[in-house]
């Protein structure tokens, strides 16, 4: 019980300065330049992708979460959502510099999900486009309606209370996965994955969906213990956002959207890891 109440106070604890600092460029964007910004997103949202997936890589705690708020808010397009999702790197960059492995190793794996990134973000953003409604624009104050945030008490307060709210569910969801791993146990979890035989990435995508640092840290070190192939390493680690996917459901309504980007992030990764088997190429 303390260990998981730790491992989700200190999880939460590293979100917030992100968290707060989207809030409060969503609220400016609101106040100061909703109509430009929007334009804006819309006449750029066409490289989003590329941007997203570029930027996903490097080593943000949090930067996925914030990603998720974006969206909700219609700055980003869903492509450039899933675009950082897939190439969110979370626990496996320090664990794979903190064991010393070759950096052409890391840049390697790095590569693929970026790649991966940039062509399922287009791809989606491209099927979108046929289906989306014209009349609909990109809106940010509708975050503040759901969530009673008094913004005309002025954009500071009102980023702290969005902050907060946001920041209490993900600790207390992250504290029920806590629990479930500490009940269930990672050694468990590793010898489920790592006896999947030919469904491992088909398992592991499923590991890496869970919105959780621990999903990618047992991922990593089975990989570098070579317990499971590249392929099915590279599926859960492309599966894996943090807890992008948890505060997307929190602060966008739109259900469908939610599940179709969750299911083309797992189908990314899943792909991608049974194409690497297939092939027989090992990082």
């Amino acid at each position: 019980m303390i260990h998981a109440l730790e491992h989700a106070f200190l999880d939460t604890l590293k979100l917030i300065p992100f968290l707060f600092l989207t809030y409060l460029l969503l609220e400016w964007i609101e106040h100061k330049a909703a109509q430009k910004t929007e334009s804006l997103a819309a006449k750029a949202g066409k490289l989003g992708p590329l941007a997203g997936s570029l930027l996903g890589v490097i080593p943000q705690c949090g930067f996925s979460a914030s990603a998720s708020n974006l969206y909700a808010g219609g700055v980003i397009s869903a492509g450039t959502l899933i675009a950082i999702f897939v190439s969110t790197s979370d626990e496996m960059l320090p664990i794979m510099i903190s064991e010393q492995i070759a950096p052409l190793r890391i840049l390697a794996i790095l590569g693929i999900k970026v790649a991966c990134g940039i062509l399922i973000g287009f791809a989606l953003d491209f099927i979108l486009r046929f289906r989306k409604n014209k009349t609909e624009k990109p809106s940010i104050s509708h975050i503040c309606e759901e969530e009673n945030c008094h913004c005309e008490k002025g954009i500071f307060l009102s980023s702290v209370i969005h902050t907060l709210q946001i920041a209490l569910f993900v600790f207390l969801f992250s504290f029920l996965i806590e629990l479930t791993i500490d009940w269930i146990g990672e050694d468990t979890i590793s010898a489920f994955t790592a006896n999947a035989g030919i469904f491992t990435p088909l398992v592991a995508a499923l590991i890496g969906l869970i919105p959780n640092c621990a999903s990618s840290v047992v991922i990593t070190e089975l990989f570098l213990s070579d317990v499971i192939s590249t392929g099915a390493m590279l599926a859960g680690l492309i599966a894996n956002s943090g807890v992008g996917l948890l505060v997307l459901f929190r602060v966008n309504k739109n259900i469908k959207r939610n599940l179709l980007i969750m299911l083309a992030v797992y189908l990314t990764g899943a792909f991608t890891g049974v194409l690497f088997d297939l092939l027989g190429i090992v990082l």
